[in-house]
């Protein structure tokens, strides 16, 4: 009989050098924004916090980082409510009209995002909406829906109909069974979702340097801006700022989920 540890371990291996080789390229900005020189050269000569610093003190660093953290949450909330309702309501339809709407509510991450930046800039050039932190908020949301209904679509997968036809049943009401049984059982898929809405806003780039004004630049448009124009190492310290946030971010509920089950394995093995 074969070892499951012998079979393992090589997977385990192979997945770590996988993992290795996609991230190695994106730490890589990591020390590039400790630079003692303005230069992008890796390795780096000599160390230094004058790029943070020039970051935390520009005020076109700060306002664009305050624009994307500003619009990001706005989008995530949003974004989690639609999206969530939208997986509620294809759930309740018919098989073929479930999987028709479903790939309908899907099409923003199926069409490249050149594509959608244009007919989004032509749309808002009639409707007035262009450089407008209304249209961009729009615009991201779009963008975020699809990635609020995966995860909120998996968890309905495991919602037992039983429980609220049960709700049903002890008088309770669509809402008070929605809130009371549907809703703690889809919390971990609405905060994944959230967490994945929120980032997809933080880091887009392309609608959001179409739809940009004097007044209005997100951080990655800033980046991306300030890579094109200029040799500004203060790049690499926004980068290392933006992956950090987008990293915690996204570990907060697998986090969360790790507590939760450690605390219910000590709740029974004190109970036992």
């Amino acid at each position: 009989m074969n070892d499951p540890t012998r079979i393992r371990l090589p997977i385990r291996v192979w997945a770590g050098v996988t993992a290795l080789l996609l991230i190695a390229p994106t730490l890589v900005v990591i020390p590039l924004s400790f630079s003692g020189k303005r230069s992008f050269a890796f390795p780096i000569e000599g160390w230094s916090l004058q790029w943070y610093e020039r970051f935390f003190t520009e005020p076109r660093w700060l306002n664009s980082l305050g624009a994307s953290l500003a619009i990001a949450v706005v989008v995530g909330v949003v974004a989690t409510v639609v999206g969530t309702l939208a997986a509620l309501g294809v759930r309740g339809l018919r098989a073929r009209l479930s999987a028709a709407t479903q790939v309908a509510l899907l099409l923003p991450i199926l069409i490249p995002g050149i594509v959608a930046a244009i007919g989004i800039f032509g749309l808002y050039l009639r409707w007035g909406l262009n450089g407008s932190t209304l249209g961009l908020v729009l615009a991201h949301t779009t963008l975020a829906i699809p990635f609020v209904m995966i995860p909120v679509g998996t968890a309905l997968r495991g919602l037992d109909d039983t429980l609220d036809q049960a709700a049903a049943v002890l008088g309770a009401g669509p809402v008070a069974r929605f809130f009371q049984v549907q809703l703690p059982i889809l919390a971990p898929g609405i905060a994944t979702g959230f967490v994945f809405a929120f980032v997809t806003s933080l880091d887009e780039v392309v609608i959001a340097y179409f739809l940009q004004s004097p007044t209005l630049r997100t951080l990655p448009v800033q980046m991306y801006s300030s890579v094109t124009v200029e040799t500004d190492p203060s790049i690499a310290a926004a980068s290392t700022l933006l992956l950090v946030l987008s990293t915690l971010i996204i570990l907060i509920p697998r986090l969360t989920v790790i507590v939760r089950e450690r605390r219910a394995a000590h709740r029974t093995g004190g109970a036992v």
